[in-house]
């Protein structure tokens, strides 16, 4: 069996042996955004992702997948997700009894401590959305609206914040920043025409590259870098409020942000408490995805 967890930054893919759940190969690929990525280079990626999880000799061995896509979610690019891994799949030489298309919260959500039916899941990297699962399905999901108008909190988010601290500072509208300098390297220089240059010299996401310095311009005192910081956990714990939370009920976060040792998962841990919530952070949705395809097939001895 296989699982794929095709992101907004690479695409991984895990080769899985349906009696035991034993890893028997794993391999990645570029971007997986079902909405963002175009149908070539998504077949692409995925298929790099699927010669290194599924060796020649292993061909034979996948009778399920399940795969989550960013933006592959209800109402997302879930045609155009199923479409491309399809292809990816006949390109090395497999062909699966079951093949299921699914969002990157069901699989993010499932690869949470005993691969839970219902709660909450936070997906914070790139981009930011959060959803309810019921019965290991997102019925509701809130934010994850790109890069335009919503990911609050996101990678994102938080380089394009960066890019407006520094500009504030250079015109005196804001306070001086120990970003400036990490940001200048990164533009090319720490002129207003280098940075509003790069910000709008690429596609927005790339933005996202932006957010390490943020968090260790914090780790070196600044003030700036702190409040954004902050602002970044209040509103991905904003994004979780909206979905009503219970309390005792699982909270599986992931992504870059939030994941095991991420730079806001104490802070969001801080805030989600007096709900009574505790967030379980895992590492991506691959596990999830595994898990699903498991179950799939059927129970095991």
């Amino acid at each position: 069996m296989l699982g794929i967890d095709a992101g907004g930054t690479r695409t991984r893919a895990r080769l899985a042996d349906a009696a035991t759940g034993e890893v028997l190969a794993e391999g990645a690929g570029g971007p997986g955004n079902a909405l963002s990525v175009a149908r070539d280079a998504l077949v692409r990626n995925l298929a790099r992702a699927l010669r290194d999880a599924v060796p020649d000799g292993r061909v034979g061995a996948v009778g399920s997948v399940v795969a989550g896509f960013a933006g592959g979610g209800p109402g997302g690019g879930v045609t155009n997700a199923r479409g491309a891994l399809l292809e990816a799949l006949a390109r090395v030489g497999a062909a699966p009894a079951l093949v299921e298309v699914l969002g990157d919260a069901d699989i993010a959500f499932a690869a949470g401590p005993g691969a839970p039916a219902d709660g909450l899941v936070l997906i914070a990297g790139t981009g930011a959305t959060a959803a309810r699962v019921e019965r290991r399905r997102a019925v509701r999901a809130v934010d994850g609206d790109g890069w335009l108008l919503g990911d609050a909190g996101s990678g994102f988010w938080l380089g394009r914040e960066a890019l407006r601290a520094v500009l504030r500072a250079l015109d005196g509208r804001g306070p001086a920043t120990a970003l400036a300098g990490p940001v200048g390297e990164w533009c090319g220089g720490l002129t207003k025409e280098a940075v509003v240059g790069y910000g709008f010299g690429g596609h927005p996401v790339r933005l996202a590259a932006l957010s390490p310095l943020v968090v260790d311009a914090e780790r070196a005192g600044d003030e700036v870098a702190h409040t954004l910081l902050d602002r970044a956990a209040d509103e991905l714990a904003a994004t979780v409020r909206a979905l009503a939370p219970r309390p005792g009920e699982p909270l599986v976060v992931t992504g870059g942000l939030t994941g095991p040792e991420g730079p806001l998962l104490a802070r969001l841990a801080d805030r989600v408490a007096e709900w009574g919530l505790t967030p379980a952070p895992v590492p991506d949705g691959v596990g999830g995805a595994v898990a699903l395809a498991r179950l799939a097939v059927g129970p095991h001895p």
